[in-house]
């Protein structure tokens, strides 16, 4: 059985205070680690308050974006390395509001992958359609594609422990969110198309859900069988809701 990961993108939410507070909340109240892994993506001001709050914790940091080179004349971006060397394990690349609303194409988002690999960060690769997109029934291939470009630029061995989030773009702050059928159906999809580059290792690699899971719908889409943990949002924001979605998660 894969082992769950929650992973809490906190946005552009919070000052150092908040930030500070509820990175110890979280890292004094989750599972033990052998039952689910936790991890907290603040904004990049917040990072080192957070890795203070979580030493000794099992509670990983994550970032929420990364430079797509790995150093230089590059205003304003932070590098693979600056995000190890502050205490990162994993960093999200591809979400969805970069996608729509900062240009990152299929291309820049796998350069993006590419940087955090050669750091050896894990990185969570968001893939997911936007509401006209599965209208018009074109769910499978839009993932396809956003995966596909990702192996084309690092190839299976560059994917490593790699994890994808499916996030629905249609159901993030929304108040929709995808049934659990739905959710297991671009899963267990998605699963398929890692088959293709990853042959029987694709078995292995987390896929979470990223549209909106809260402790009401936690354990129902954490029940699908190719539902491996999520990517949360709001929820991850108020420490008694992200430590509930964590428990669902050690309980799946």
């Amino acid at each position: 059985m894969r082992h769950p990961l929650i992973a809490g993108n906190w946005k552009m939410h919070g000052l150092r205070a908040h930030a500070q507070r509820l990175a110890a909340e979280v890292a004094s109240g989750v599972p033990a680690p052998q039952a689910v892994e936790v991890a907290i993506c603040p904004p990049f001001v917040h990072l080192a308050d957070a890795a203070a709050s979580l030493a000794g914790s099992a509670v990983a940091l994550g970032a929420q974006n990364v430079a797509p080179e790995a150093e230089g004349a590059h205003t304003g971006e932070v590098s693979a390395a600056m995000l190890a060397d502050v205490g990162c394990r994993f960093v999200i690349v591809g979400h969805s509001e970069r996608r729509q609303h900062y240009g990152d194409d299929d291309a820049l988002v796998a350069r993006r992958f590419r940087q955090a690999r050669e750091a050896g960060l894990v990185p969570i690769l968001c893939v997911g359609e936007t509401l006209a997109e599965r209208e018009a029934d074109a769910t499978a291939t839009v993932v396809a594609r956003q995966v596909d470009a990702v192996f084309a630029a690092v190839g299976a061995n560059g994917f490593g422990d790699a994890v994808i989030a499916y996030e629905p773009v249609w159901a993030i702050g929304t108040g929709r969110t995808a049934t659990p059928e739905q959710a297991q159906t671009v899963h267990a999809a998605l699963r398929d198309r890692l088959a293709g580059h990853l042959g029987e290792a694709a078995a292995g690699v987390r896929l979470l859900y990223g549209g909106s899971m809260k402790p009401d719908n936690a354990a129902a889409l954490l029940s699908m069988p190719d539902v491996d943990g999520g990517l949360i949002g709001g929820a991850s924001l108020k420490a008694e809701d992200f430590l509930a979605i964590c428990r669902a998660a050690a309980e799946r």
